[in-house]
């Protein structure tokens, strides 16, 4: 495994982050796309919207669960050109979704879709971890996140406004353009790579030895469990707020994207200022801070009167989840510098699997208390989960840590 080369030094290095935050944005754009379809998948398929929900789930569920495939192979063949490749990849996966004549077609496409495309985020923050040094890594992956919090409000506000329109297949084609896009500009850019950026691990463990090695590190499962956590109470939830709206307050599928997309927007309050908002407050109070945003923004949803509250609330919930996430993101980085592709597609699967575990426990609970109940159990637990990881950092900051 290569050691930290300087953004500064390679020149090429803030080029090659621009691409992956391309394909972060596609990435980022099919797994929240379908939230606010939620209820005219229902209509078209002739079922209630939390059984709808198991499009969610599957890819939740399929990108979990390829990240123990794709990061070994990003480790052993290079990670980059994993990510180029599955990239373009994703492009059938996506048509396939436009095709989908049932229910259960339309799930084994977002399964699909979310096997093929659980390479893309997880290699780039592997991949930021080869080649740009720890003390600015955090900003850097912060860069990486805004191509992924544009997308994923795109994907909440098409995904309603295409199924208010011209009908919700067409946002999946649109879908398969952009992911070929970047593929096509990511193979390119893959082949000018320096030897030590294509981060190519032929001297490093095998695949099980790998995921091993993460496994065994009790600071890693300490990261793994808190990211789990984080993803039931976060996403597992938001993936119920489009329909809630709609539901409740009888605002249009676009118009109820529109405002969770808000979410997005919090997120690039955060990266817009991470390297500053890092410096003065730390990784510690960061953490602590995320979980008390997010609990303020899901009491607002859970009380609401009329839905222009949920703007505020969404704008909230998204400027607390990248301070606690992008932190975590920040330590995941770091669980096994010797196997960082396998160690972040672990975190990674952790993430997808708690938020697929968290839409199937929504669904129960919305189906039978409603969403108000939800919301309110994600407010009281969220930030348990910040308390608990700023204490896992103060513990942290005492030990030596690991060379990047």
């Amino acid at each position: 495994m290569s050691a930290g080369v300087s953004c500064a030094a390679d020149p090429d290095v803030g080029r090659d982050i621009l691409l992956l935050s391309l394909a972060a944005f596609a990435s980022a754009a099919a797994l929240r796309i379908c939230d606010p379809m939620l209820p005219a998948l229902a209509q078209a398929f002739d079922t209630t919207t939390a059984r709808a929900a198991i499009v969610i789930t599957a890819t939740s569920i399929a990108y979990g669960i390829c990240q123990l495939l794709f990061g070994p192979l990003g480790d052993r063949f290079g990670k980059f050109r994993i990510i180029a490749w599955a990239c373009l990849v994703s492009t059938f996966g996506a048509a396939a979704c436009a095709l989908a004549p049932t229910l259960f077609a339309l799930s084994l496409a977002r399964a699909l879709t979310g096997a093929t495309t659980a390479a893309l985020i997880p290699l780039s923050m592997a991949w930021i971890g080869d080649v740009v040094p720890f003390d600015r890594r955090q900003p850097t992956l912060a860069r990486l996140m805004s191509g992924q919090i544009v997308g994923l409000v795109s994907g909440q506000a098409f995904g309603g406004f295409f199924a208010d329109t011209i009908g919700w297949r067409w946002e999946f084609v649109f879908l398969a353009v952009i992911y070929f896009i970047a593929g096509v500009f990511l193979l390119r850019a893959q082949r000018h790579l320096r030897p030590q950026a294509n981060s190519i691990g032929n001297d490093g463990p095998g695949a099980f030895a790998g995921i091993a090695m993460v496994l065994r590190s009790g600071r890693a499962r300490w990261i793994l469990g808190i990211v789990f956590v984080e993803a039931m109470a976060t996403f597992g939830v938001i993936a119920f707020i489009p329909a809630h709206l709609h539901e409740h307050f009888g605002i249009s599928l676009f118009h109820a994207g529109a405002v969770v997309a808000v979410f997005g927007l919090g997120g690039l309050l955060y990266t817009s200022m991470a390297r500053r908002w890092v410096r003065a407050l730390g990784e510690v109070r960061l953490a602590l801070l995320g979980g008390v945003l997010l609990a303020v923004a899901f009491l607002v949803l859970a009380q609401a009167p009329t839905w222009h509250w949920a703007i505020g609330a969404c704008l909230i919930a998204g400027l607390g989840f990248y301070q606690l996430h992008n932190t975590l993101q920040t330590q995941a980085t770091q669980m096994a510098p010797a196997a960082r592709g396998t160690a972040v597609s672990i975190f990674a699967s952790s993430f997808f699997l708690g938020q697929a575990l968290g839409v199937s426990m929504g669904a129960l609970v919305v189906e039978h208390f409603g969403a108000v109940r939800l919301f309110a159990v994600s407010a009281l637990l969220l930030p348990l989960v910040g308390w608990v990881f700023a204490g896992y950092l103060r513990r942290q900051a005492g030990q030596p840590r690991a060379t990047p």
